[in-house]
């Protein structure tokens, strides 16, 4: 699942690892980005101490078998930890999908987490490359999401995903146990306390507009914005 950062993909995480049939694995490639880019964000040092920092090792164990041997194993991955020098060879024999948000909702939320967010941060840019790249490489469009859809009817938007995946729907996906799980980044205490309250899918919030945003948040989600009407077109 490739996605940006704010865009209930903690949540689709909750989802897929309340099946019986699934293991989750939480931004493997975020130590790695740290690493290579300098980048502060809240809690940097556990980060880097609880992953490989080399994304070749990161690489090799997401291209490897499932753990536990699970028959779905969801990888919840945020496209801006895709620098331009990681290989995607890893992800050839994957099913991929990609889960959209509107910028200017992802810049605001974004901006209560960290401060001067950047459009590269949000990752909407990247999030088109790596769509198009497996596509090409696939021979067919992977499937968009939009958050909002998720939200708005979770049991229709989870039930249609899962037959695009060609998985079965369980409907466990739709509520889970509130609290912690083992299988949450080390980051969790900085940027999951909304989910880890959460037994489900909350209802839609209140939608951000650009005029609210201020100068140099506004500047951002516009930049974004084309990369997000490319792949929300084909949602």
């Amino acid at each position: 699942m490739w996605s940006g950062p704010r865009n209930i993909s903690t949540a689709m995480m909750r989802a897929f690892e309340n099946r019986a049939d699934c293991a989750v694995t939480d931004e493997p490639f975020y130590a790695a980005y740290l690493a290579a880019t300098g980048l502060h964000h809240p809690m940097r040092e556990e980060v880097l101490a609880a992953q490989p920092t080399d994304w070749r090792e990161v690489a090799a164990a997401m291209a490897g078998p499932a753990p536990g041997g699970a028959a779905v194993w969801y990888q919840k991955h945020m496209c801006q930890h895709m620098l331009p020098g990681v290989g995607l060879e890893w992800a050839r024999g994957h099913v991929h999908a990609f889960l959209l948000r509107p910028p200017e909702q992802v810049a605001a939320s974004y901006a209560a987490k960290r401060e001067a967010p950047t459009a590269d941060d949000l990752g909407f840019r990247r999030q088109a490359e790596l769509f198009d790249r497996f596509a090409q490489a696939q021979g067919r469009a992977p499937v968009v999401l939009e958050a909002a859809a998720v939200l708005a009817d979770p049991r229709a938007a989870l039930t249609r995903l899962c037959a695009a995946l060609g998985i079965a729907w369980d409907e466990a996906m739709l509520a889970w146990p509130a609290g912690r799980r083992d299988s949450d980044g080390v980051w969790a205490p900085a940027w999951y306390d909304a989910v880890e309250r959460s037994t489900g899918f909350a209802a839609p919030g209140r939608v951000v507009t650009a005029a609210e945003l201020p100068d140099d948040l506004r500047r951002v989600a516009d930049e974004a914005r084309p990369f997000y009407e490319k792949l929300s077109s084909r949602a």
